[in-house]
């Protein structure tokens, strides 16, 4: 039987638990939290509480890193004080590098790196995911498998996953931003906020899936929209007068930026 345990259960290692619940055939599932009361109700979904980061490390072959970057090592250094270098580690937390999880951990610590994102609690996720040196392509296969639990998971190189970020972690508060814009200018113009919201929700899951489908470039599918001297291509003019494009490719550089920042200020 293969033993997975997760430290950490708040929004986003809470959400992988519900979304493994029964799908990963003969694996027991252990967690643990600081705080007890979040681990209350992961007992329905087929989780056992565990006593301690010690207990997990010690009879576990995979553990699940899903705490705050400024609480990692000292979660590191009690999972190193157990000495299971036999372990997989996966960590979902922002920034942090393999090298990082190696150095306050074992020397050959096997490393799978996630970038997850908040829609994972619904089970519609968009994870990023890596394959660390020594890791088994068993074992990432199980990685990926946990992960994709909640949604979708892509495979990327180790070197990338601070790009990555802002192509998947963030970039739902950008696409909330722009929501937010259309909603309130519907209300501007005397339409109920909920109607417009819910309209806009759909087009984004619709346009979502035309992108998806493979049948059109995105430029295309742009085209496809805009009628010559229609109503589209008049809001389209003032995108691009307003630099929309470089806008938020500025807002994916900051998002890295801030990224290798982050992992500089954790060496």
């Amino acid at each position: 039987m293969t033993k997975l345990g997760f430290i950490g259960v708040g929004n986003m290692g809470g959400a992988i638990i519900r979304g493994i619940n029964g799908n990963l055939g003969n694996t027991a599932v252990f967690a643990y939290d600081q705080n007890p009361e979040k681990l209350k109700d992961l007992t329905i979904c087929g989780a056992t509480a565990a006593n301690s980061i010690s207990e997990l490390a010690e009879k576990c072959d995979f553990i699940l890193l899903a705490v705050k970057p400024q609480q990692l090592d000292g979660v590191l250094a009690e999972i190193k004080a157990v000495g299971n270098e036999k372990l997989t580690l996966i960590s979902i937390c922002a920034g942090i590098s393999a090298e990082y999880i190696r150095e306050r951990t074992f020397k050959n610590a096997k490393v799978v790196l996630v970038m997850p994102n908040t829609p994972m609690m619904l089970g519609e996720g968009a994870s990023a995911i890596s394959k660390g040196e020594g890791v088994s392509e068993e074992e990432f296969a199980f990685a990926k498998k946990i992960i994709g639990s909640c949604g979708i998971t892509e495979v990327i190189p180790m070197d990338k996953m601070k790009e990555i970020i802002a192509i998947n972690g963030s970039s739902p508060a950008f696409i909330y931003l722009f929501a937010k814009s259309v909603v309130t200018y519907a209300e501007k113009a005397g339409i109920d906020k909920d109607v417009a919201l819910r309209l806009f929700a759909q087009s984004l899951i619709g346009s979502a899936k035309m992108m998806t489908s493979g049948k059109m470039t995105i430029d295309e599918l742009i085209t496809q929209v805009s009628s010559p001297g229609g109503t589209t291509l008049a809001g389209l003019e003032e995108l691009y007068s307003g630099k929309m494009s470089e806008c938020v490719i500025k807002a994916c550089e900051a998002c890295t930026k801030r990224a290798y920042e982050l992992g500089e200020e954790k060496k």
